[in-house]
């Protein structure tokens, strides 16, 4: 079985500053690709997707530069602007760049977006509609309450593939998932439509979780959409503020099995690994 890490992360502070993390957290430190490889050397993974972490147009580059250069990297998820009118050309010169190849989808950080139905907006639906023609999936970063404007894109663009990075961002910690559960289940009706096993960690309390404070997200995810339709994703380094690269695969294991549709063949079809 060939095992995927369908989202992680690196950063160089020395190269572009991560403005997100607080000063005093354990991750604001340079993460690179020999950390990345000691992670998945240990645990048992063969394969990985980078997953953009800023909305930098300078990043992307260097990423598929990466990807280029280690095996261990099968793909690289970008960003580019959404909004602008000329997304189709900069998605193609993406593709021009070393390591172009390895472009299998583009990202946003909607979560941080204020306006709850961003991603229906004229200019953001010809932004996808765009992302679909390069034949790219689209990554989708949004909190609980965004879940309902996934679905009406999703609806909207039966020719694009959306990837629901962490579940949507349960509200673990508090426990109240029954208004998140039904928008995922709402999203998962859709044929196109897939989600990741990734960051639940950190929606959890960061310092005394359990498998059972996961279990009701990933019995709902794995009902819902099926293991032909969920990836695994460590999220690491972020995973590291309240989990092990190691402990989230543990968890994963304990929660859905082994499946490998769940920790590989799915993260290969959807992003043509």
């Amino acid at each position: 079985m060939t095992v995927v890490d369908a989202h992680h992360h690196l950063w160089d502070l020395s190269v572009r500053d991560q403005d997100w993390i607080a000063e005093d957290s354990p991750i604001r430190r340079d993460f690179t690709v020999d950390d990345l490889a000691a992670e998945t050397r240990a645990a048992g993974v063969d394969r990985t997707v980078l997953v953009q972490t800023v909305t930098v147009a300078e990043e992307t580059p260097e990423f598929l530069a990466l990807a280029a250069e280690h095996d261990l990297i099968a793909g690289v998820v970008g960003w580019t602007d959404l909004t602008s009118p000329a997304v189709a050309d900069a998605l193609a010169r993406l593709r021009e760049l070393p390591g172009g190849g390895f472009l299998k989808g583009v990202r946003h950080q909607v979560q941080g977006e204020p306006d709850p139905e961003w991603l229906l907006r004229a200019d953001v639906q010809r932004g996808l509609a765009a992302v679909a023609e390069a034949g790219l999936v689209y990554d989708l970063v949004v909190l609980p309450h965004q879940l309902p404007a996934c679905v009406k894109a999703a609806v909207l663009l039966p020719q694009l593939t959306f990837v629901l990075d962490h579940l949507g961002k349960p509200p673990i910690a508090s426990g109240d998932l029954d208004a998140w559960a039904a928008d995922l289940r709402a999203l998962a009706a859709l044929p196109n439509t897939v989600a990741k096993l990734s960051g639940l960690v950190t929606e959890a309390d960061p310092g005394s979780w359990t498998a059972d404070d996961l279990r009701p997200c990933t019995e709902t995810a794995l009902d819902a959409f099926g293991p032909d339709r969920l990836l695994w994703g460590s999220d690491w380094p972020v995973c590291r503020l309240a989990a092990t690269y190691g402990q989230v695969l543990d968890v994963t294991h304990r929660l859905v099995g082994t499946d490998p549709r769940i920790l590989g063949a799915t993260a290969t079809r959807v992003y043509d690994l």
